[in-house]
């Protein structure tokens, strides 16, 4: 069974990680996806993935566009509905990690986290709740973390930057709700991901762990799952909410 059947669905940040498994999750159920990538070096593997989904039976487009810059959002919102019709699902999935102790921490550092990971949601969302408010349907899936939920020594701009998208993901859920418009966020923990990669062997890998009580780390699909379900009509009576995919680390 499809669940996203005939659906139209963007995510940023796909090229890779998270984003990537959730486009091809969301392809899997049907969904067309129009999803973004930033920089020229992403270009190989996001032309890549576009053509993966499309083998999937599914429409798909890759789209170089930085969900930081608002009009950018905007021109590519835009293309999106010329393209695709229509638009049921977002997920703001783009994100970075500059993690410093506060004492380094330089403004500027500060700053890119909060542009990339936080204004990005702004951007996004005030782009698709226009053409969600029309068609009076559709389901916002904001990617925030498990850091944002219990803070961590070194990542106070991370943690800052995803603790907000919880903040804006229940607001948002407030003001849409009446026009059958969902905002959930998803708080992964750690994920085998490239930003990751660092954590995925030796004995740093296995302090992590020996905090998870699952155990191991995360994979693309286990965060997917999460995104099919709130983006389907599985749950269509959940908003507001912060799903803590974590393995539960946050106990």
């Amino acid at each position: 069974m499809k669940l996203l059947e005939g659906k139209t669905a963007i995510v940023t940040g796909a090229a890779r990680g998270i984003g990537e498994a959730i486009a091809l999750k969301f392809a899997a159920h049907g969904a067309n996806i129009a999803f973004t990538y930033v920089s020229d070096s992403s270009r190989d593997k996001a032309t890549a993935l576009e053509a993966k989904l499309v083998s999937l039976g599914v429409k798909a487009k890759a789209y170089q566009s930085n969900a930081a810059d608002f009009s950018a959002c905007e021109t590519f919102v835009n293309d999106v509905l010329k393209e695709f019709g229509t638009l049921d699902i977002c997920v703001n999935n783009a994100g970075i990690s500059k993690d410093n102790l506060l004492l380094r921490m330089t403004p500027e550092q500060w700053d890119e986290v909060m542009q990339v990971n936080l204004k990005s949601v702004f951007n996004m969302t005030k782009q698709v709740i226009r053409p969600m408010m029309k068609a009076k349907a559709g389901s916002i899936i904001n990617m925030s973390s498990v850091i944002g939920e219990m803070g961590n020594a070194g990542q106070s701009s991370y943690a800052a930057s995803k603790a907000g998208i919880i903040g804006f993901t229940k607001s948002i859920a407030k003001e849409l709700g009446s026009r059958n418009i969902r905002s959930n966020a998803i708080a992964p923990g750690f994920v085998e991901t490239d930003m990751t990669s660092y954590l995925k062997d030796g004995e740093g890998a296995e302090k992590y762990k020996a905090d998870i009580p699952l155990g191991r780390f995360a994979s693309g699909e286990d965060i997917a799952n999460v995104a099919l379900f709130l983006a389907s009509d599985l749950g269509n009576y959940v908003t507001g909410q912060v799903i803590s995919a974590c393995g539960g680390l946050n106990i």
